[in-house]
């Protein structure tokens, strides 16, 4: 049985209560919000000696991570570095988007190394192996992509995303009303690409009941991806969008009665004006499922800076009520990241959950801000260093721990000169 399954039953499993105990409640309360669909646990029956997460309402805003080879740079090892990178910088899961080189040996290699919820984006595996066999992707069958959603559900793959939303509905708005960017998601063009070749329908939404019940035979989570998501900020909100996600709310009505944990994936690029309004549309057609945004971006011009682009997005939508953010990099729109990308990926993405989980009154979120506060006032640096959400940079910018004030300010620093009056 599932972890859904086992909460509407008025079940309390052991990964329901390890992550009560990691978010400070009761395991009562994350019982219930699994029963209403409010709150996931991505947790494979398959995999054992993981750091369970939950995702959902009244949770810390959790914070994933995108590793994975490219056609161009399919090196192991470097993927095993950038792990490394985003668990130590403290992601809460990983997934593995590797569309380069040995897609299975990658994907198990990963699962071996971490012990964080991975998550995969199936089509990737079924559309590569039908170019390697066919050529071409438009050539891929049904059953090729249920066998490798089976497969990496057996390998122990946590939740999955899954573009089953792309209908021949969305594309002919898109032919009728074209975008400036058009499809920018990986998984949605591919499919995209085999449902115009093929004059058909979207074989996930087709096959949906076939993916539910493997789904619920490994207890994956499916995160509904949102193939439509705009690219660009003249993109956002715009109809094909809104209507890929009125079909997920759906597909996740669906999958909850079957049993199956799901989340819904969003955007994307998105002016700040706008965030509010998808957060709060997602919640209402989706019945309150766990929100999965990327960024968002509020800006399409910041370059090598993406990560604070969508940190400033992120942030904005936790506090009103996302759920999980998929980080950005420095290197988004330029090249593959590389390990150290990673790292400041996942610290601002952390910085832009922790302080909406402020905004939102999350239970003990506070306390470390006002640790760090009490240290910066009795000037204990050893204390604000450890403290620091990235204590690696905060010793680089202020390496000798004897000394009583910074160079801002040297004697005139204000907090010694108040203690000083005061005393």
């Amino acid at each position: 049985m599932t972890q859904l399954t086992l909460a509407k039953k008025g079940r309390i499993t052991s990964q329901m209560g390890y992550v009560a105990k990691e978010e400070g409640l009761k395991p009562e309360v994350i019982r219930r919000g699994i029963a209403r669909g409010e709150i996931v646990i991505p947790a494979n029956i398959k995999r054992e000696n993981v750091k369970w997460c939950g995702i959902g309402k009244g949770l810390r805003t959790k914070v994933n991570a995108n590793i994975g080879t490219s056609p161009p740079i399919a090196n192991i090892r470097n993927e095993l570095k950038k792990l490394k990178a985003a668990q130590e910088a403290g992601a809460d899961t990983v997934m593995d988007l590797s569309i380069g080189g040995d897609l299975k040996k990658m994907r198990r290699r990963i699962l071996k190394a971490t012990d964080l919820p991975l998550g995969t984006v199936p089509i990737y595996q079924a559309a590569l192996d039908s170019v390697k066999r066919k050529k071409f992707i438009g050539r891929m069958r049904e059953e090729d992509i249920l066998t490798v959603i089976e497969e990496q559900a057996r390998d122990g793959v946590d939740f999955m995303t899954l573009h089953a939303g792309v209908t021949q509905k969305t594309l002919e708005i898109l032919r009728k009303r074209r975008r400036m960017t058009g499809i920018v998601s990986r998984g949605g063009a591919f499919l995209a690409e085999w449902m115009i070749f093929n004059e058909r329908e979207n074989p996930l939404y087709e096959e949906y009941d076939e993916v539910l019940k493997i789904a619920k035979k490994y207890d994956v989570t499916l995160s509904l991806g949102d193939g439509l998501r705009p690219g660009s900020l003249a993109d956002a909100s715009d109809e094909a969008q809104i209507e890929e996600l009125k079909t997920l709310g759906k597909l996740a009505e669906r999958a909850q009665a079957a049993g199956v944990q799901v989340m819904i994936e969003g955007p994307g690029h998105m002016p700040l004006d706008q965030i509010e309004a998808n957060v709060e549309l997602e919640k209402r057609l989706c019945q309150g499922a766990p929100f999965y945004v990327l960024g968002p971006l509020t800006t399409d011009v910041a370059s090598g800076y993406d990560h604070i682009s969508g940190a400033i997005g992120g942030a904005l939508a936790a506090w009103k009520g996302a759920d999980f953010l998929c980080y950005v990099t420095p290197a988004e729109h330029l090249r593959l990241p590389t390990a150290r990308d990673v790292w400041e990926g996942v610290i601002v993405t952390r910085i832009a959950a922790h302080s909406a989980d402020i905004a939102k009154g999350i239970k003990g979120v506070r306390d470390w801000d006002d640790e760090m506060s009490r240290a910066r006032g009795n000037l204990n640096w050893k204390r604000m260093i450890d403290l620091a959400l990235d204590t690696r940079k905060a010793k680089r910018y202020h390496p000798s721990l004897k000394e009583e004030t910074c160079t801002m300010c040297g004697e005139y620093c204000a907090i010694k000169k108040v203690k000083k009056y005061f005393r």
